[in-house]
């Protein structure tokens, strides 16, 4: 753990949504196997769960998710990071250069800071064995919906996407604010457009945020997000998962689509990489992406958006702790594909 953990920051507890479109968000969830289990007993706030991950769907018709989705559309927006004094945490957080957000100005009674795109990031002391919120603040559903879980077990990284030549004013954010350290740099070109991201690790190791900006003309990825979400803001979210192929033979396709990359990637992918364990042939079938070298490997998948310009990405960690930078080639030129086929390129 960092020596730089302002906050005592220890991992992620929560990751809030917000749509006008709460009933295909709901069919998302349970198509990612995550349980439809409990409702916040005094808001419309609904609780899923699968393992380490939990979500909150918030159907508010005012207040903050409400605004927030009227200038977003379907948008994180919020999260809660666990720590170990929360009201110390939003204070020190302040003191070191954040904007706390009133009470009022929130839908959960929890001392938050803005974040990205004026987004909120709740502080959450009450985990593990110091109990939980969700027991304390909400309550069994009269008709709990259980699905199979799907491996997910916690959540690697999330992406934040940001205006041209601001990635470096939100890097220094993590930083300064919490403690984040610099890991990975890149400078990633497609066939037609381009773009930087700058990868961030958590003080107490538990979580990436990699930030990215576009390059060049407004047609790239990062620049089409952000004229569709009307801001910065989350891009993907990470999965976590032991075994990534039985988590994608569980997966429900007729509401997950997943990207296609080019058949030419697996001949050569596996030379580069090859030490991987699991069945090649079941690889190419679920087009998982492989990155690695001799002593360590990850798996990889990328859904096509879900709920706006958002995405989730499926990962399995073989002591590999890096974001594949072997297939950003094929990744970004996947997504430029589905740019041209949407008629953005």
């Amino acid at each position: 753990m960092s020596e730089n953990n302002y906050l005592g920051l220890r991992g992620i507890e929560f990751t809030e949504f917000a749509s006008p479109q709460s009933d295909f968000m709901d069919e998302v969830f349970r198509a990612f196997g995550f349980s439809k289990l409990k409702k916040h007993k005094q808001k419309d706030i609904v609780y899923y769960n699968q393992n380490d991950i939990h979500f909150l769907l918030n159907k508010e018709q005012q207040g903050f998710s409400k605004s927030f989705a009227e200038s977003h559309g379907p948008a994180i927006c919020s999260m809660g990071w666990r720590v170990d004094d929360a009201q110390r945490a939003q204070q020190i957080a302040v003191d070191r250069g954040a904007k706390a957000a009133h009470p009022d100005a929130t839908d959960l009674d929890y001392p938050a800071i803005y974040g990205i795109g004026d987004s909120l990031i709740y502080f959450i002391d009450e985990y593990a064995d110091k109990g939980a919120i969700y027991e304390d603040d909400f309550e069994v559903l009269a008709n709990p919906v259980v699905v199979e879980d799907m491996g997910f077990t916690r959540i690697d990284h999330l992406t934040n996407n940001v205006y041209k030549g601001t990635m470096q004013q939100w890097a220094d954010f993590y930083k300064n604010v919490f403690g984040f350290s610099e890991v990975r740099y890149f400078d990633i070109k497609g066939q037609e457009t381009a773009l930087l991201s700058y990868a961030l690790r958590s003080p107490d190791g538990s979580f990436c945020i990699p930030i990215n900006e576009g390059k060049g003309d407004d047609k790239n990825q990062i620049d089409e997000y952000l004229r569709e979400y009307n801001g910065p803001g989350v891009q993907h979210i990470a999965f976590e998962t032991n075994d990534i192929l039985s988590s994608l033979g569980k997966l429900d396709r007729t509401v997950i689509d997943t990207l296609d990359i080019h058949e030419d990637y697996y001949k050569s992918v596996f030379d580069r990489v090859p030490n991987v364990k699991e069945d090649h042939q079941r690889i190419e079938e679920h087009q998982v992406l492989v990155d690695g070298d001799e002593n360590s490997y990850l798996l990889q998948i990328f859904t096509k958006n879900l709920f706006g310009p958002i995405f989730i990405e499926i990962i399995q960690r073989a002591n590999n702790q890096g974001f594949g930078e072997g297939n950003f080639q094929a990744l970004f030129e996947s997504i430029e594909r589905d740019q041209k086929k949407r008629g953005v390129l």
